[in-house]
């Protein structure tokens, strides 16, 4: 469902039970301000109403129960997206200096557009390749007429820059980040932005000329640590985006932000793709960059 901000949003639900029974309609955590109103008793019938506030803008996860006799229905949930108005087809990302994330909780077929039918555009696994929660990076979402709520998010495939359609119930709860991280590819320097304000800045390693960094708006998809070769350094940042020319690398040439044991070679054209930082720098971005910070690279 969508709810504007500063407008009521009313949903009516009803309940029976056994006969002779009392049914009572609760709900789980209800917004500051929202409210159940109680119509009848017999069938048991309330009306949810809310008026969300600014402060409220988001998504929003609704439970419903209703219970008779000592039993209790399954809960029913209802997504509900809060925005400036109640349209159908809003962004999630890009807004106010933020950006949201989410961790899937199942495989799941990513769409060319929102609907079942939609043409397959790839698999995405609940895992990444390096084996880790596989974090989908939030551009919008769609209410459909039958009230499905699908979400676009970025996909890590060629051609870069490439998003498709997911179902809401796809994955956990929504995570906002306020940080951009943006490579400048002939400054060979990093840096990471927290609502538009500079707060970190290094010289960085990109791609040689026959095997470049490629431009384009990805996102953090992953954090990895613990690697047996020192070339990595102490930590590296996964990116869903992909090389054009290392196609056939083991999966699939994904560029990386890391660390790495030559800080010599910095700054410069020296890697197959990745972008490379000095140790002690990977490590302070570490303390301030969270996975689904969206990064530019230009």
């Amino acid at each position: 469902m969508v709810a504007g901000i500063g407008t009521e949003l009313r949903l009516p639900l009803e309940a029976s039970g056994p006969l002779g029974s009392s049914v009572e309609i609760f709900a789980h955590r209800l917004p500051a301000g929202a409210r159940l109103q109680r119509v009848s008793s017999a069938p048991a019938k309330v009306i949810f109403r809310w008026r969300p506030s600014a402060r409220q803008w988001g998504d929003w996860t609704l439970f419903f129960g209703a219970a008779a006799g000592g039993g209790t229905a399954p809960a029913l949930r209802v997504y509900v997206h809060v925005g400036k108005r109640a349209a159908r087809t809003f962004r999630l990302s890009n807004v106010n200096g933020r950006s949201q994330n989410a961790t899937l909780l199942r495989s799941v077929n990513a769409r060319a557009r929102p609907a079942a039918s939609g043409r397959v555009l790839i698999r995405l696994r609940e895992v990444t390749p390096e084996h880790v929660p596989h974090v989908v990076y939030l551009l919008g979402g769609t209410i459909d007429r039958q009230g499905r709520y699908w979400l676009r998010v970025r996909l890590p495939m060629l051609p870069n820059g490439s998003s498709g359609w997911i179902p809401r119930d796809s994955v956990d709860h929504f995570r906002s980040v306020d940080t951009h991280l943006v490579i400048d590819r002939a400054r060979f320097q990093a840096t990471l932005f927290r609502r538009g304000r500079a707060i970190f800045r290094s010289i960085v390693g990109v791609g040689q000329p026959h095997w470049p960094t490629p431009p384009g708006r990805f996102y953090v998809r992953e954090r990895l640590t613990g690697f047996t070769d020192p070339i990595y350094g102490a930590i590296a940042f996964g990116t869903n985006g992909r090389s054009s020319v290392l196609t056939d690398w083991p999966g699939g040439g994904f560029i990386g932000i890391h660390g790495t044991d030559q800080p010599q070679i910095l700054p410069g054209r020296v890697s197959h793709g990745c972008v490379r930082l000095p140790n002690p720098s990977i490590r302070r971005l570490d303390r301030l960059m969270r996975i689904g910070t969206p990064v530019t690279v230009r």
